[in-house]
């Protein structure tokens, strides 16, 4: 350590920056694609909708955790942050984060919209005939489904569903049996559609897109459901609740059964958050938040529609490309006739979204239908609706294979689809499995079996996504398939782990959390420290989306104190700091946003000149390292290393338009292109030879 460092011991408070809030400014980052005027307009809107929707997830899960650690007295993290300070900077960067995307909204987008012709109408802006058809259409589809709510002793303040929309009336008078008027509750089913189009008043077409919010039906047409009672007003809110399931796995018989009891309460967990109408009486929003029990800065006092996500509807409703990002064709791998023989000549890599999955769906495909296929196991944390993976181990059981797949019940705001799919799967005589009690299963591995002539061939598809073809199409992420038999025998043996009763595996090529992994990254990062300390070249370079594990944050900074060169490509949280006098100053961390969702992970070590390349389903947080099943698996063939090293890593160190650089006070800074530099964004320079 240099003396300029003495003074500031690496397990400092100040030398680490807090999970949270540093999530909360990924979400300014995602915002700022939607401030950008060189994306086309209607992507705007979509990143306007992910920021809000990605700030509801996480109100929903680490607010809710913050609030819990603050009920429960739990100690600062390595941060030093109290827990009851970070949940008030968290609600002010919170209304600041609001604040930012309601004002890009009225501001930028819906007048920008508007000039392009598709309009997200204000009452004040409605004609008398959009009135008076939405006033019908209020009362034919609307009202019918509604079921108001006077408050009295009789009716008390209803259960709030977490993000659902409601309206509360104030009102006036009295009704037919007498009783005082004050205040109700409307609440509106997720049944109804949040964004309404009206009818094209002068028949051309698309010439002209015209929608309102829902929100803005239910408050002007609400007096329809009070009849002979005067509305004084009507002001719509929104509570988001913690939504993080607790099964206590160590006190349980049946998992399943157990989380099926836990989701019928989800929605109704713990308050962390109340939106309201900005126009709404003090005494009521006090009411609002005495019943939710929150805190006076809970509250998000808002000047337009509370549900501000929902407009991503207009998005697909309206139907101008070249409002759009330009469409794309990915690759497809040639000789996929049979993928066995493709793979026994050789590894296949694939990088997605660029490369397209349908390899992979041709590799489950052929293998449920192949006579020579003997057992297929694999994992899924998520698949999405309709599964043709799904569909086709089902028909793989059918076909008389051993179907073994391990489902994590426990993947987040997945569990109620996951119980469902598990159901699917074992009626038709597929052994599901549940994972290992108190560790997520996160690991993405499918595992053939095919008989060979006399031998047993194993055939292996490692990702560092989900089985997912939908976020195949919009995360990037890479794929391994190989018949290597030692990776094989790894992937084996981890299965046979997870199925069964075994003892901890010593694996030949495959890191694996939670016993190896975590290890192997410290060792690693050491390996190169060393190196730097001989006078050789210490070089590291990760892609992962979100680090705080404190070992590996400390191991880091000492292998720059001793010389290592370490670049950091950081999507969300960064708990490191980089650029600390005497500290972090050869670590640079920087974070990309574009039009994919960066979710691959890539480590890279030098390894005096004979370097090492892992991808991983884990990023380096506590929980992926310490409390999952994870794997890190090797690129082994030179060529497809130097491709991933290619495109995974340097193609994003050298962005300089949609990068981010993090400062030593944990702050980002846009990267811009110097005096000397052509603009050069990692993403768009993988799509330049797909485009159609």
């Amino acid at each position: 350590m240099t003396s300029d460092s003495t003074t500031l011991p690496l397990r400092d408070s100040a030398l680490y920056a807090n999970r949270e809030l540093g999530q909360l400014d990924f979400n300014f980052r995602v915002l700022a694609q939607a401030q950008d005027p060189a994306v086309p307009l209607l992507e705007r809107l979509r990143y306007l909708c992910i920021s809000c929707t990605n700030l509801d997830e996480f109100f929903e899960i680490r607010g809710g955790a913050v609030r819990h650690a603050v009920e429960f007295g739990l100690p600062a993290g390595m941060d030093g942050l109290d827990p009851a300070v970070l949940l008030n900077r968290i609600h002010e960067r919170a209304a600041e984060l609001v604040d930012a995307q309601y004002r890009c909204f009225y501001d930028e987008l819906r007048p920008a919209l508007a000039d392009a012709g598709i309009r997200l109408l204000q009452r004040e802006q409605w004609t008398p005939e959009q009135r008076a058809w939405l006033r019908q259409y209020f009362i034919d589809e609307i009202m019918p489904v509604l079921s108001p709510l006077g408050l009295d002793p009789a009716h008390p303040f209803p259960k709030i569903l977490n993000k659902s929309l409601n309206v509360v009336v104030l009102l006036e008078g009295r009704d037919a049996f007498g009783r005082e008027g004050h205040l109700a509750i409307v609440r509106a089913p997720r049944s109804l559609p949040r964004i309404i189009r009206l009818p094209d008043a002068d028949g051309d077409g698309d010439a002209l897109h015209d929608f309102v919010f829902l929100s803005s039906v239910l408050s002007e047409f609400v007096r329809e459901l009070f009849p002979g009672m005067h509305v004084k007003s009507a002001h719509q809110f929104r509570v988001t609740r913690n939504s993080e399931l607790i099964v206590d796995e160590d006190d349980m018989d049946n998992l399943a059964l157990a989380l099926r009891d836990e989701l019928l309460g989800r929605g109704y967990l713990r308050a962390v958050r109340l939106e309201i109408d900005e126009r709404c009486p003090q005494d009521v929003v006090d009411s609002l938040l005495a019943n939710f029990e929150l805190p006076a800065n809970a509250v998000y006092k808002i000047n337009g529609p509370v549900n501000l996500s929902r407009v991503v509807q207009v998005y697909d409703l309206v139907k101008r490309p070249e409002l759009k990002f330009r469409p794309f064709q990915p690759r497809l791998l040639r000789d996929v006739d049979c993928m066995f023989d493709t793979i026994r000549q050789g590894d296949v890599l694939l990088h997605h979204p660029f490369d397209a999955f349908t390899p992979v769906l041709e590799l489950i495909q052929q293998a449920a239908h192949d006579p020579d296929v003997l057992a297929i196991k694999q994992t899924l944390y998520r698949t999405g609706k309709d599964s043709l993976i799904v569909d086709q181990l089902i028909q793989a059981a059918r076909n008389g294979k051993d179907v073994t797949v391990v489902v994590e019940l426990r993947a987040r705001f997945d569990e109620e689809a996951n119980l469902g799919l598990a159901d699917r799967l074992q009626d038709a005589g597929v052994q599901v499995v549940y994972g290992v009690v108190n560790y997520k299963t996160h690991a993405k591995m499918l595992l053939i079996v095919r008989r060979e002539g006399p031998l047993l061939q194993r055939y292996v598809h490692l990702g560092t996504g989900n089985y997912h073809s939908g976020t195949a199409r919009t995360y990037t992420d890479f794929s391994l398939m190989t018949a290597n038999p030692q990776i094989g025998n790894d992937v084996h043996l981890i299965f046979q782990q997870l199925s069964g009763l075994a003892a901890p595996l010593t694996l030949a090529r495959l890191l694996q959390s939670p016993f190896t992994l975590h290890k192997g990254v410290l060792e690693r990062i050491a390996r190169e420290a060393a190196l730097a300390q001989a006078g050789k070249p210490g070089r590291i370079i990760a892609k992962i989306n979100a680090l705080n594990e404190p070992q590996v944050v400390r191991a880091l900074y000492e292998a720059s104190q001793a010389g290592v060169a370490i670049d950091l490509i950081v999507r969300g949280a960064c708990a490191l700091r980089p650029g600390i006098a005497g500290v972090s100053d050869n670590i640079r961390v920087r974070s990309v946003v574009g039009r994919f969702l960066e979710h691959h992970r890539v480590w890279w070590f030098g390894n005096d000149g004979n370097p090492e390349l892992y991808c991983s389903s884990a990023d380096w947080l506590e929980r992926n390292l310490l409390r999952r099943v994870e794997t890190a698996f090797p690129i082994l063939d030179p060529q497809l290393a130097e491709r991933v090293h290619h495109e995974g890593l340097m193609n994003y160190l050298a962005d300089n338009q949609n990068a981010w650089q993090m400062g030593a006070d944990g702050h980002y800074h846009r990267c811009t292109p110097g005096p000397d530099e052509a603009p050069f964004s990692a993403q768009l320079s993988l799509l330049e030879d797909l485009y159609v």
